[in-house]
Order: structure tokens, then C-alpha cells, then sequence
């Protein structure tokens, strides 16, 4: 029977549930983190509630920079106390607070997750971790110094389906990997920056939205609350948002480190074609080829990876694996010496070509996992029990690699030489000068 997306959702949903460390249920709500939360709404509002679905955590400052949101927050941590600024918040709150989670837009995560390292307190950061290559850089080698818990936000890393694929890579179910293809169905298109300019809404800082990035005036529903991730000042378009959920798997499975190079093949040509777009927004689709060193899990000495967002599908030998079948909107595919695997992006168990193979893995119980432990035990390890595995050792490289891609759509049809170490690129002064970020004076911090 051929392969669609309908049946590989309603024949393999896993109903795995996620059950608590044994020491968190013997111990209770003892000791708690004392916790400040840097942004409230949105996707922060679930970072916080699932943080502290462990019992173990009681958040004690928020900074949000809309006082439109104060009101909620308030009602829902009645003993909070609420900032604007989040460097006031630091200033007035390090002495009492253990840990941070900083869940703002991309431009902003670095020079507020450096800050809580500086002041060695633990660092939930949502992904891709930060918005630019030399930034996760600093937040890495920050956090080694300091000492002290990280993860990132990028919670399906924990999940039952992509450590059960994992393994599955791991176990040489489809022999040694040829290639990867990674995509999305994202897209974060933009035109050209509007002109003029419109009234802040009363309670909005737009200065300290803007943080880091160049001024520009406010425009309603341009940037904030979430259309920022179509703006290079602000996000990373498609790559930049879904790049660290999607390419996990292969990192995770393949023990993928630093690629040698990377190379937009493609992307919309209005945009290429468009100057003003091209300075200041991201394609509606763009299509990478990275080459890996190769791991002992792999079929060569280097390992191609092939990344395409905005609707582009993969192409290739992939489609021959397919062979006819519907495609999901966004996954990952291993192609293997001895089969290939699947993984749909998200709530489906990995799925083996041939048919016959996954049958057989029917056979296999799933490796246990849930989103909601990525949270759990990131507040468990800042007790000190246990250990994260989205770690800044590992969410680093893994969000460098990403945003590579956004530094090398803006170098379209040019193979650019990656030189990790050195963090730039060979012989293109262009594409090393958007390695590091910046950033408007006012707001640099010491480490960035």
C-alpha cells in the first residue's frame, strides 16, 4: 500500500505517556528554582506553564516589554514582580533568582541569555538559540565558564519519535546514511520595508523591542507581535525557525558537528531579483546543500545534507524512495546503504522504506520520551538531578549550522568554505562579516 500522510499519522501516533523521574515524586515540591521569565506571551506563555508543570519551579520576576501583556501576567503570578526592561529586571533580581528563560524575538536572545550566564544563573533559551553564528558561539563557550544548566527550547528534541528514529540510525536499521534531506513547508516572506510610520500602541516600548537592531519606525502588524521573523534584523525566515527542530535528528543520530560548507541552490527569484527585498527580508522558499564530515555512521568521508523550505520538496534520489507517494509538509529523510528513514515533523513514529522494514520495527517498542520532559528536566538538573541534553555544547553547533543558511541565501549559487574554528569563511570577507552580530550601541553586553 503506498505511502500517505493521512495513514502514516492515523496507523503510528504514539500514546506514549510522560511520566515523572521517580526521584521528583518522592521528593515533592521541596526545594524550588526561584525563576525570572524574559518575555510572557505568545510561545513564552507555554515555555513558562510547562516549566512549571514540574512543581519544582516558582517564577518570582517576568519582563515583557508590552505593558499590554503586565495584566495577565500579573493575574496569573500574583507575586511576580513585572518589569519592562529586562536589564533592570537583572539588575534588581539577581541576587534572588536561580534561573531564566528568555523567549523573545531571535534578535534578542543573545545579548539576554549572555547576561544570565555572566551572572551565572541557568538559561532555558528558545531556539534556533540565538541570531547570528558568532553569538551561539559566545553563548557555548559563556556557559562552560559559568557552570551552570542550559537548554535549549527545542522540545521535540525529547520526544518519544525523534529519539526512537535516533536509534533506529543508530542501530544501522538502514545501514550507513548517504545523504539528508531536511524541509518545511514554512515560509516568512516579506517585501520591502513599508514607509512612514504609526503610532506605538500606548504600553509598548518599541525602543526596547527593537533592542540590538538598527531603529525604524513602528509599523502595525509589520513586526510585532510575531511577523518578525520575516525580517533579517529581527528572525531567520523558515531555516532560522525550523532549522534546529528539523535538522536535530540527523545531528542528534548522526553526531554531526560542523559543516564544511553550504550552498543556497536556490531560492524565489523576485526576491533575488529585488534589491531592497534582498537586504532586508527572507524568500518565500530558498534551497541549501551542506556537505558533513563524516561520522562513523556514515557512507563516506563527508555526508551531504539538503535543506528546502517554502514548499519545495525534496528531489533527487529521495523521490525515488518515495516513489509516488504523498510527501509530508515537513521532515526528514536518511537515505541509507541498506533502506531509508523517515521522520515526520511532528507526531508520527519515524517511518523505514522499504515497507517490509517497517514492519518489522512494529515489532520494536518506541523509545520512551515526551515534549514536556525536555521542560521537566531542565528544572530538575538546576536542582541538581539529572542532565539536559539540549545543552549549549549541543544546541550550539546545531544552530550554527542553521544559520549558516541565512548567511549564505544572501550569496546565492556560491559554494562558501566553512572554517569553524576560525569562524569565518574562506576568501569571502562578505559572507565572515555577517558571522557576528550588530549590535546598537546602548545595548552590547560583555561576552558578545
Amino acid at each position: 500500500m503506498p505511502f500517505t500522510r493521512r495513514r502514516f499519522l492515523t496507523t503510528s501516533a504514539l500514546a506514549a505517556p510522560f511520566i515523572l523521574p521517580s526521584g521528583l515524586r518522592a521528593q515533592g515540591p521541596s526545594k524550588k528554582l526561584a525563576h525570572a521569565a524574559i518575555g510572557i506571551n505568545g510561545q513564552a506563555a507555554s515555555d513558562i506553564a510547562a516549566l512549571m508543570e514540574s512543581g519544582r519551579l516558582e517564577v518570582v520576576a517576568i519582563a515583557d516589554v508590552d505593558k499590554r501583556n503586565h495584566a495577565s501576567a500579573k493575574e496569573r503570578f500574583p507575586k511576580a514582580t513585572i518589569y519592562q526592561d529586562w536589564r533592570e529586571l537583572f539588575e534588581k533580581e539577581a541576587g534572588r533568582i536561580d534561573s531564566v528563560n528568555v523567549t523573545v524575538p531571535d534578535h534578542m536572545h543573545g545579548v539576554v541569555a549572555m547576561t544570565a550566564l555572566n551572572l551565572k544563573k541557568h538559561v532555558y533559551c528558545q531556539k534556533p538559540l540565538t541570531h547570528t553564528v558568532g553569538e551561539a558561539r559566545a553563548l557555548q563557550m559563556a556557559a562552560q565558564k559559568a557552570g551552570v544548566v542550559t537548554q535549549m527550547g527545542n522540545q521535540i528534541h525529547s520526544s518519544s519519535e525523534y529519539r526512537s528514529a535516533a536509534k533506529l540510525v543508530q542501530d544501522g536499521a538502514i545501514g550507513k546514511v548517504k545523504e539528508v534531506h531536511c524541509w518545511s513547508g514554512a515560509r516568512f516572506p516579506q517585501e520591502i520595508r513599508p514607509g512612514g510610520a504609526d503610532a506605538v500602541p500606548e504600553g509598548l516600548n518599541w525602543d526596547h523591542w527593537l533592542g540590538v537592531a538598527p531603529e525604524r519606525p513602528y509599523k502595525d502588524s509589520i513586526y510585532h507581535p510575531f511577523n518578525w521573523r520575516g525580517w533579517q534584523d529581527f528572525g531567520g525566515g523558515a531555516i532560522g525557525d525550523f532549522g534546529c527542530h528539523i535538522m536535530d535528528t540527523p545531528f542528534k543520530a548522526l553526531g554531526l558537528t560542523a559543516p564544511l560548507s553550504v550552498e543556497c541552490t536556490g531560492a524565489e527569484e523576485a526576491w533575488i531579483k529585488t534589491p531592497s527585498r534582498f537586504q532586508e527580508s527572507w524568500p518565500a522558499w530558498e534551497v541549501f546543500r551542506y556537505e558533513f564530515p563524516g561520522t562513523p555512521l556514515t557512507a563516506g568521508p563527508t555526508m551531504p545534507l539538503y535543506w528546502s523550505d517554502g514548499g519545495q520538496l525534496p528531489t533527487g534520489e529521495a523521490l525515488e524512495v518515495f516513489k509516488g507517494s504523498q510527501i509530508p509538509p515537513n521532515g526528514a529523510l536518511f537515505i541509507g546503504t541498506e533502506g531509508s528513514l523517515m521522520i515526520v515533523h511532528y507526531g508520527a513514529r519515524p517511518y523505514l522504506f522499504p515497507e517490509e522494514k517497517n514492519k518489522q520495527f512494529r515489532k520494536t517498542p518506541p523509545v520512551p520520551g515526551n515534549p514536556q520532559e525536555h521542560y521537566t528536566s531542565f528544572v530538575l538538573s538546576c536542582l541538581g538531578e539529572g542532565k539536559t541534553t539540549d545543552h549549549f555544547d549541543y544546541a550550539a553547533p546545531l544552530a550554527e549550522a542553521a544559520l549558516l543558511g541565512t548567511i549564505a541565501v544572501r550569496q546565492p549559487n556560491k559554494k562558501l568554505l566553512w572554517e569553524a574554528p576560525a569562524l569565518s569563511f574562506k576568501d569571502n570577507a562578505a559572507a565572515t562579516a555577517l558571522v557576528q552580530p550588530k549590535i546598537r550601541d546602548g545595548w552590547k553586553v560583555a561576552g558578545i
